[in-house]
């Protein structure tokens, strides 16, 4: 069983590699801005485009994987994750940082599906924990290189910053992928704890039963509102006027923008494993009430009490610990309700909830301008976690129930339902 360790911690590796494009763009958007004096909001919509070509793509890259398998779907991925920093740093025109984040999102994408994919149909006993390692990955491995990416791009080039670890990321990723392989039918065990269908359903017929329409609209409602956070927490901490506030911890000192970022980055990675392997003993649902009712309090006070730079550090530091775990919850979900077989693309198509949720990004500077606060857009997306938080123990709880029911699995030594 040591095989299905060593693919986990590549698959880890390549999530790490291609972090930055999502996590540090907010580092770069400032720097962007000075240079060319473009609008914001219209320097935003490269992340939008990003998230969307990852997310929407992810689908078609699920039929790649479980046709081709993951080693090819992985190298071509991380040659695109390169290109796409590449492509940024030649970048003269808003044309030309859209075209890296289509790049970025195919990059991304490709490697993001892969990784996910590979850890479910390695580890079905423990697929919360595995899928929140790897999806960890994703979260926590821009809080490696945040500081020389940002010393890079203080010393005068953020287009050097790009093509340098444009550079490094592709090349780890490729490197990774020549090791990778699927398991073969004996090299796997199920849950004892957790409830799983042991029937692996086909695309289509996942999309005709109703508990992959509530899982959708519960991702869509709880990625939103970290989406937003992500996106925009350099711009929040610039109008709450903490952004160059130095949080001074004795040992060190540092400005409560990069500070908070850091921070961000080890509770966004840190929560994957974390509620992934809480909901491996206690259950999906339950899992998800704790994770989504937490953000939407801590979305809730970070409004309210945000303009104090050390709230501001920890409410943030909250609000990404409790939104991080959404991608190891419900990719390990989808896999238990709907087998491995065909998971790629199921949860492809369930992944596309993150390119829903990115339009709502430019949606929140709008907001904002409208109503002069960001207190409006932080309720608005508080609003949608609490009702998810309700909706995985009152729809998704009982819904789960019948469907295993249907299937003929009642497993007595279930504690997860």
């Amino acid at each position: 069983m040591a095989g299905r360790w060593l693919q986990l911690g590549l698959g880890v590796l390549c999530m790490v590699a291609a972090a930055n494009i999502q996590y540090a763009w907010t580092l770069f958007v400032p720097e962007i801005q000075k240079t060319f004096g473009w609008d914001r909001a219209a320097i935003q919509v490269a992340f939008t485009i990003f998230v969307v070509v990852q997310t929407w793509l992810t689908p078609i890259e699920g039929y790649f994987i479980d046709k081709y398998g993951p080693s090819k779907v992985l190298m071509f991925g991380g040659l695109m994750t390169g290109l796409a920093w590449v492509v940024n740093s030649y970048a003269t025109s808003l044309t030309g940082f859209y075209m890296g984040s289509i790049v970025g999102g195919i990059g991304v994408g490709c490697v993001y599906a892969t990784c996910i994919n590979n850890a479910l149909k390695w580890f079905p006993d423990r697929r919360g924990l595995a899928v929140g390692l790897t999806a960890g990955g994703y979260g926590a491995g821009s809080a490696l290189t945040i500081l020389p990416i940002a010393k890079m791009i203080d010393a005068g080039s953020y287009a050097q910053a790009f093509f340098t670890f444009g550079l490094i990321q592709g090349a780890v990723i490729i490197l990774a992928a020549i090791f990778v392989r699927g398991p073969s039918g004996g090299e796997v065990k199920f849950s004892s704890t957790v409830l799983q269908s042991r029937r692996d359903y086909t695309l289509k017929e996942a999309l005709n039963t109703k508990v992959f329409w509530v899982m959708l609209l519960m991702f869509t409602c709880t990625v939103t509102g970290g989406l937003m956070a992500v996106a925009q927490l350099g711009v929040i901490a610039q109008d709450l006027g903490v952004k160059n506030f130095q949080v001074n911890l004795y040992f060190f000192a540092m400005a409560a923008l990069p500070f908070a970022l850091m921070l961000d980055r080890i509770m966004n990675g840190v929560s994957r494993p974390l509620f992934g392997w809480v909901s491996d003993k206690i259950g999906r649902e339950k899992t998800m009430f704790i994770a989504f009712a937490m953000e939407g309090i801590g979305i809730v006070a970070l409004g309210y009490f945000g303009s104090n730079p050390w709230a501001f550090v920890i409410l943030s530091g909250i609000v990404f610990l409790a939104w991080g775990e959404v991608y190891s919850l419900f990719s390990a979900t989808a896999a238990d309700t709907f087998g491995s077989k065909h998971i790629g693309k199921i949860y492809g198509v369930l992944y596309c909830a993150k390119g829903l949720a990115a339009l709502f990004v430019p949606v929140g500077n709008l907001l904002m301008q409208a109503t002069g606060t960001w207190s409006t857009v932080l309720y608005t997306v508080a609003i949608m976690d609490l009702t998810a938080a309700a909706l995985a123990i009152t729809a998704l709880r009982p819904m789960l129930k019948a469907h295993h029911a249907r299937n003929g699995v009642m497993n007595p030594v279930s504690t997860g339902h």
